[in-house]
């Protein structure tokens, strides 16, 4: 297939993973015919353009899961790539710190499930901590030394480039308002008034997920909940506050890593993120609404069902959100010298939720196909660090639905 609008594949969603999927099928099949479909006048704006720039290990995640793995191979990809394309990254290492007993007791799992993740870690005591960060307490620590930090919209540009480089198509401002599937191709049409047929359309929604799903024909069992994740940002005179990314021991009883300092490949630290329902998906002004979302979401009883199963931690999330000093409070346990004249407002970031209608959080990829579609609804936190691998994922399912050009 190829010629005028007819392609072998059309990708929606220009963000790093769909961007990753389209280079990953080009590389594939050199003489394939690839549009990506982006409705923002750029890639990489939305949770690309807003995440924390860690280019993570992956000592988080259950040992032999598919995040594990995606993660790891993730790390080494993105580095390699940065280093083919001059994307400078760095490899500052990180440090979990433990400020009491039971932080430290669950370091220690933390520990050993990184080994069997086969990722290189060391322990270190409150000691030797107070000398690799003289501005951090704790009462031990885990030194992952192979985070690193990166600039992912940059990442997401150059691949962008390498897509049109080899022949691919990238639209921006090109919202998708239609997708049906036929026996033989699936025809997309778009806001323009343009129709693509497509032998296989890829669908990598993001914040918009569920509804692209539906659009295809599928109803979601499903539905995407934003959190924002809000950051601050501190000041100039404290910029080599810390050298390493400076993450809390992860409470097993929330979903999210807590609030952690993280240098930037722009030299600067953010503070953050916390997690509080949003009630825009597109949403990233504090206090955004979006009438259209908040209906969505509302009227889905799995959210519900999150709420009541989280209702202290998310009551505690909003609090910290309107009230700078409990959002320093986190900070200030592992950091006592902050401020909270030294919290300067940043952008915030929105994640991609999808919440099951029991409730449960979907914290692993999760996809959903038909014969011709196939979408990815749910792209957890490391996307960004595992893009390479999840387009090599993808573009073998895809292999193995059958030939592209039947």
């Amino acid at each position: 297939m190829g010629g005028g609008n007819n392609y072998d594949y059309v990708v929606v969603g220009a963000g790093i993973v769909g961007l990753a999927t389209a280079r990953e099928l080009l590389h594939r099949e050199p003489g394939a015919t690839v549009a990506v479909l982006e409705k923002e006048a750029g890639v990489a704006t939305h949770q690309t353009g807003h995440n924390s720039g860690v280019i993570h290990a992956g000592i988080y995640y259950e040992p032999g899961s598919l995040k594990a793995r995606l993660c790891r191979e993730g790390e080494q990809a993105t580095k390699e790539f940065c280093r083919e394309n001059g994307i400078r990254y760095e490899t500052t290492g990180k440090l979990v710190v433990a400020t009491n007993e039971s932080e430290a007791a669950r370091l220690g799992d933390l520990h050993d499930r990184a080994l069997l993740n086969g990722i290189n870690v060391r322990p270190i005591s409150g000691l030797e901590l107070g000398k690799i960060e003289p501005n951090i307490a704790g009462t031990a620590a885990l030194l992952v030394a192979s985070t690193g930090i990166v600039d992912y919209r940059k990442v997401a540009g150059a691949m962008a480039r390498e897509i049109t480089g080899r022949g691919g198509r990238i639209a921006c401002s090109t919202r998708v308002t239609g997708i049906r599937e036929l026996p033989d191709r699936v025809e997309v049409a778009t806001v323009a008034g343009e129709t693509l047929s497509a032998g296989r359309l890829l669908v990598c929604g993001g914040l918009q997920a569920d509804r692209l799903l539906r659009m295809g024909g599928v109803e979601p069992d499903f539905r995407i909940v934003p959190f924002r994740g809000e950051y601050y940002r501190l000041p100039e005179r404290l910029s080599g506050l810390v050298r390493h990314l400076i993450y809390p021991v992860p409470d097993p009883n929330l979903p999210f890593l807590g609030v952690h300092l993280s240098p930037t490949i722009g030299g600067s630290i953010t503070v953050g993120p916390n997690a509080v329902v949003g009630l825009a998906r597109e949403g990233y002004a504090k206090y955004s609404v979006s009438g259209r979302d908040a209906a969505d979401m509302f009227g889905f009883p799995g959210f519900w069902k999150v709420m009541a199963a989280n209702l202290s931690s998310g009551f505690g999330e909003l609090r910290d959100s309107v009230f700078k000093h409990g959002y320093l409070a986190a900070c200030r346990k592992y950091c006592p010298s902050l401020e909270a004249r030294d919290l300067a407002p940043y952008p915030a970031g929105i994640r991609a939720q999808a919440v099951m209608a029991d409730g449960s959080l979907v914290h692993d990829f999760l996809i959903r196909s038909t014969a011709r579609q196939l979408h990815v609804a749910n792209a957890p936190s490391p996307a960004a660090t595992s893009a390479v691998p999840i387009a090599r994922m993808i573009v073998a399912m895809l292999a193995g639905e059958g030939s592209r050009r039947n």
